[in-house]
C-alpha cells in the first residue's frame, strides 16, 4: 500500500502511522537505511501532528472567545468537569 503524503493525512492517521513506525523501530529487525527512513518519516509525522494539534487548539480558543470566554479552563480528569 502506497503511503499518503504527510499533508494529506488526518491527525488520527498520522498518530496511527507514527505508532506503527515506533513499533517497527523498537523490534530492531530493520536494516540501517530502512530504520533511518522510518525515523525521518516519524519525525515529520510528529511535526505535522503537533502543527495540527496547535491549529485545533487555536480554533478552540477562537470559538471560546466568540462565546465570551477568554481562556481555556483546566479539565478535572477525575470528575469529568472543568
Amino acid at each position: 500500500m502506497a503511503k499518503k503524503k504527510l499533508e494529506n493525512l488526518t491527525f488520527e492517521e498520522s498518530l496511527n502511522e507514527l505508532d506503527t513506525i515506533v513499533n517497527n523501530l523498537e523490534q530492531g529487525d530493520l536494516g540501517l537505511e530502512e530504520s533511518m527512513a522510518l525515523f525521518e518519516r516519524g519525525l515529520s509525522l510528529s511535526k505535522i501532528s503537533q502543527e495540527k494539534l496547535h491549529a485545533a487548539e487555536q480554533k478552540v480558543q477562537i470559538l471560546l472567545e466568540k462565546d465570551g470566554q477568554s481562556q481555556l479552563l483546566d479539565f478535572d480528569k477525575e470528575s469529568g468537569q472543568e
